[in-house]
């Protein structure tokens, strides 16, 4: 029999259009912090002004911190917090892709607890102390379909000085309030479509050869799947296709219900934590068809693999071997054979340092793998998924 627990506190907002919604919801407080990215496309779109408007609507008034970075710091974390405090925010927005949610849902907690955020990291150097207090609210709203963030309380934050990438979540992270409007998606560029699209297959993907893996997980992964295989490549090819962009925001939402990453997920995040300008999602297709593939020579899961690679389009699959091929074929399909670990400044050399790394760094579940991996077999999967 299985035995789970499921929590999903935030109300959603699904469907092309739903922003213009916000300002008829009940929000959490009079004063927001508005959390986005120190690049430029949610002003260039008219993102930013638009939820401006909603708040205007609404009758809250707002603060804009807009300088988080594309992996976002400790320091990125406690300026922001700073700014919600000295302004009197109550609540905070995140406008953006994972790395903005990541970090809202951090300053939101640090808004209400003493320290540093990294004193609430359980990673090797991390303070690993309990929040003392509840995170200010927050409200989540995703600009790309990829890290599932707008509906789970999980954040990954990078502490420069100690090199390491690391979750940190409280049950109240959890944004009280989504918004999954693929309009915002509409202007994400080609790559990054691909890079957050494979994202979000890998969260469903690890979940389903995690040895946890329940009927409640397995629902949520395979749905994603097959609408990530099926739209996908559309969304890539023509940015513009509206359904294809609903159908991957709404995979990236469903994998993000029942997450269940396994080493894969933390192999990267030792990747990142020595070159934080590598892109998550481009981490994870690095290192992919060895991850799996491991996995598949040694037949450790079958059953699995052959119900993701039917749900690709693999009608006769048979082994996990099936599932190989229909992963190298979608990454093909979406431009992504060709990324190189060396392009991201990775060395050969400096790869006999991660599987150590992978023990002090907070991903997934490195005890969930179908076969525990032993240092020996990460070094192996780093050195077969280098080029």
């Amino acid at each position: 029999m299985y035995n789970f627990n499921f929590y999903m506190p935030a109300r959603v907002l699904f469907g092309e259009g739903k922003l213009s919604e916000l300002h008829e919801q009940k929000l959490p407080g009079k004063k927001a912090l508005i959390v986005t990215s120190n690049g430029t496309s949610v002003k260039k779109y008219g993102y930013l002004d638009d939820v401006k408007h909603e708040l205007d609507l609404a009758g809250v008034s707002y603060e804009v911190f807009d300088e988080v970075r594309p992996n976002p710091t400790s320091k990125n974390v406690m300026d922001g917090a700073e700014k919600a405090k000295k302004t009197g925010c109550d609540f905070v927005i995140a406008l953006g892709g994972g790395s903005i949610m990541d970090c809202t849902k951090c300053i939101a907690l640090m808004m209400t607890n003493p320290g540093t955020i990294w004193d609430y990291s359980l990673s090797l150097h991390g303070g690993k102390k309990d929040a003392l207090y509840a995170a200010s609210p927050i409200v989540a709203i995703t600009t790309s379909a990829g890290t599932g963030s707008e509906v789970d309380m999980a954040s990954v934050i990078t502490d420069e000085a100690t090199q390491e990438k690391t979750g940190i979540f409280f049950e109240s992270m959890f944004p009280c309030l989504s918004v999954v409007d693929s309009r915002l998606m509409m202007s994400v560029p080609q790559k990054f479509t691909a890079y957050q699209g494979m994202d979000a297959f890998f969260h469903a993907a690890e979940s389903m050869i995690n040895k946890n893996e329940h009927t409640m997980g397995r629902m949520f992964a395979l749905q994603a799947i097959e609408l990530i295989a099926k739209n996908l490549p559309k969304a890539y090819h023509d940015g513009s296709d509206r359904e294809a962009r609903t159908n991957m925001a709404l995979a990236n939402t469903l994998a993000g219900y029942y997450m269940l990453c396994t080493s894969e997920h933390t192999m990267e995040h030792v990747m990142g934590s020595f070159h934080d300008d590598l892109i998550h999602g481009a981490g994870l297709i690095m290192i992919s068809h060895a991850y799996f593939d491991f996995f598949a020579e040694r037949k450790a899961a079958e059953q699995p693999m052959i119900d993701m690679a039917k749900a690709m389009g693999v009608k006769d699959a048979s082994s996990g071997k099936d599932f190989i091929k229909a992963l190298d074929d979608m990454i093909a399909s979406v431009g992504c054979s060709d990324l190189r670990m060396s392009d991201a400044g990775i060395t050969k050399e400096e790869l006999k340092k991660y599987p150590q790394k992978v023990h002090e760094v907070l991903g997934g579940d490195i005890t969930a793998d179908p076969v525990l991996l032993s240092d020996e077999d990460y070094l192996a999967i780093y050195e077969a998924s280098y080029k």
